[in-house]
C-alpha cells in the first residue's frame, strides 16, 4: 500500500485514524482528462462539530507536552514531506492541474514550513514587564486553544501546511478544511504526514467539504481561531461570521497585484519576469500580476515580447506532458476568465495573442492598450491573462498600481533600485519584490496584504505566527498578599 493509497482515505475524513463520513462522498476529479480519481469523503455539519470537540479535549495535553518532543514531531513532518515528495507531488499534478515544477515547489516548501514551525517550539514567547509594585510582573503567550484552518485549491499543500504546523507547534489542536477539489493533495496528505510522524489521535482533525463546511466551522464554539485564505468574497462572509461571535479571523485573500516595468528595464528578462507572473500555475496565484504597468517608451516592444513567449507557452496535461500551462480547475473558472477576457477586448483592450481555449485548457493571454475600467484590469482574473498598459512618470505608475482595492504585492523592474525603493513608499501593499516579478514564497518570510488582500502579516516568520496562534496572558505575583483599604 502506498502512502496515499486511495484504501486508506476512500470515503473518510481524518480525526486521528480514518472515519467513515456523515455527509457521504465526492468524487475527486483530474481536471486535465475530467477521470475521477477516487471518492473523498465529506464532512458535514455533525463532523466538524465532533472534531471540534475532540480536537478542545486533547489540546490541554498537547499543550503540555514539552516543547522538545513537539519540536521533534514537526522535525518527522517534514522529513516525511520529503520522503514522500513523488507520490504527493503527483497527486497535486493530476488533482490540482499543475505542472511537475510547481508540484515539487509545493512539497519544499511544505517541508520548510515544518522545519520552521519546530523552531517555534522552543522561541520565547513572553516578556518581563516594569511594574510599580513589588512584584513581578509579565507577559507571556499561550495557545489559542483550536485553530479552524480553511485553505483553497490553487497551492493546497503549502496553503494548508503553512497554517497547519505553527498553529501545532505551539501547542494548539487543528480542524483542517481543505477545499474539495483538492482534498487528498491538499488535506489527506498532511493528515497522512502527521499520522506518520506519531501526532497523538485527535490533534488534527481533517474536514474536507464545501461551504456548508466552512460555515459549521467558523461557527463552532470551540474553535477560537480562524485562519482562512481564499477569495475576498468568501473572505468577507467569513469574517463577518467570526465578528459576530468575537473570533480572532486571519484573512489572506485575493490581489490584483502590479507589475511595474520602467524604461530602464532590460526588456528580455522583464518580459520572461512578466510572463512568469501572469501565467505560473494559469494565473491561479493569489500574487499573479493582474495588471502590467508599463513605461510608454517600451510599452509597444515588451508587448511584443510578451506575447511572443505567452505564444510559445505549451498547454496540456501535465500529468503526460512537457507542458508550461496545466488546466484550470473547472468549467466554472474557464467561463469566468473567457468572459472577462471577451469583455475586455470589447472595451477596447487589444488581444495581443490568445483568449482561446480547447476544454479546461486555457491559453496564455496578453493584452495591450487595456484601458483601466476593463474587467480584465479591474478585477483578479485567476486565469492566464496578462493585461498590459502605460505610464510616463514614477507618479502616475505609483498612482495606477495603487488604483485597487487590493494589496497584496507589487514588483519593479527597473536598474535603478532606489527608484523602486521611491515606488515601494507610494503604493500600499504587503509585499514588494524589487527586480523581481510578484509570485513569491518563503517559509521564513511574513506574508500578507492591505485592504481586500486580507487582514495584514499572518503567516511565515516567528512573529507573524505567534501573532496569529497564541494568546496574550499578563501574570504578576508576589510573596504576600497586597493590602487592601475595604
Amino acid at each position: 500500500m502506498t502512502f496515499l493509497d486511495p484504501k486508506i482515505w476512500t470515503g473518510s475524513i481524518f480525526d486521528g485514524g480514518w472515519t467513515a463520513a456523515r455527509a457521504g462522498s465526492a468524487p475527486v476529479v483530474e481536471p486535465a482528462t475530467g477521470n475521477e480519481l477516487g471518492q473523498a469523503g465529506v464532512a458535514g455539519a455533525d463532523d466538524v462539530a465532533a472534531a471540534a470537540v475532540r480536537a478542545r479535549q486533547e489540546q490541554r495535553a498537547w499543550a503540555a507536552t514539552p516543547y522538545e518532543e513537539r519540536a521533534a514531531l514537526l522535525r518527522r513532518a517534514g522529513r516525511l514531506f520529503e520522503e514522500h515528495a513523488q507520490e504527493i507531488q503527483d497527486w497535486i499534478v493530476r488533482e490540482s492541474g499543475g505542472v511537475p515544477g510547481k508540484a515539487a515547489f509545493e512539497t519544499h516548501v511544505a517541508a520548510q514550513e515544518c522545519y520552521e514551525a519546530a523552531a517555534l517550539a522552543s522561541q520565547p514567547l513572553g516578556e518581563v514587564l516594569p511594574t510599580s509594585r513589588r512584584r513581578l510582573s509579565f507577559a507571556r503567550r499561550v495557545p489559542a486553544g483550536v485553530v479552524g484552518v480553511i485553505a483553497p485549491f490553487n497551492f493546497p499543500l503549502i496553503l494548508g501546511i503553512r497554517s497547519v504546523a505553527p498553529a501545532l507547534a505551539l501547542g494548539n489542536a487543528v480542524v483542517f478544511k481543505p477545499d474539495q477539489r483538492t482534498a487528498v493533495c491538499g488535506g489527506f496528505s498532511i493528515a497522512r504526514v502527521f499520522e506518520e510522524a506519531g501526532l497523538p489521535s485527535g490533534l488534527l482533525h481533517v474536514v474536507p467539504g464545501g461551504p456548508d463546511t466552512g460555515q459549521a466551522l467558523v461557527a463552532d464554539p470551540n474553535i477560537p481561531v480562524i485562519s482562512f485564505t481564499g477569495s475576498t468574497a468568501a473572505g468577507r462572509k467569513v469574517g463577518e461570521a467570526g465578528a459576530r461571535l468575537l473570533k480572532r479571523v486571519h484573512l489572506e485573500l485575493g490581489g490584483n497585484s502590479a507589475l511595474v516595468v520602467f524604461d530602464d528595464a532590460e526588456l528580455g528578462p522583464a518580459a520572461a519576469a512578466g510572463a512568469w507572473a501572469s501565467f505560473f500555475h494559469q494565473g491561479q496565484i493569489c500574487m499573479t500580476t493582474g495588471r502590467h504597468l508599463v513605461h510608454e517608451a517600451v510599452a509597444e516592444e515588451y508587448v511584443e515580447r510578451l506575447a511572443a513567449k505567452a505564444a510559445g507557452l505549451p498547454v496540456g496535461d501535465p500529468a503526460t506532458g512537457q507542458v508550461a500551462l496545466g488546466p484550470l480547475i473547472d468549467a466554472r473558472q474557464r467561463d469566468r476568465v473567457h468572459r472577462l477576457v471577451t469583455e475586455s477586448v470589447s472595451a477596447g483592450a487589444r488581444l495581443a495573442t490568445g483568449g482561446t481555449y480547447e476544454g479546461l485548457f486555457y491559453r496564455p493571454t496578453v493584452l495591450a492598450e487595456v484601458p483601466v475600467a476593463a474587467p480584465a484590469y479591474a478585477e483578479e482574473v485567476f486565469g492566464p491573462v496578462a493585461p498590459v498598459t502605460t505610464f510616463s512618470t514614477l507618479e502616475e505608475a505609483a498612482a495606477l498600481a495603487a488604483d485597487s482595492e487590493y494589496g497584496l504585492s507589487l514588483g519593479v523592474l527597473t536598474r535603478d533600485v532606489m527608484k523602486g525603493m521611491a515606488l515601494a513608499d507610494l503604493v500600499p501593499t504587503g509585499i514588494v519584490h524589487i527586480n523581481d516579478q510578484t509570485v513569491d514564497d518563503e517559509a521564513v518570510a511574513p506574508f500578507g496584504g492591505m485592504g481586500a488582500s486580507g487582514t495584514g502579516t499572518r503567516f511565515g516568520g516567528t512573529g507573524a505566527n505567534v501573532d496569529a496562534f497564541t494568546e496574550t496572558q499578563w501574570i504578576t505575583m508576589q510573596g504576600d498578599i497586597a493590602a487592601y483599604p475595604f
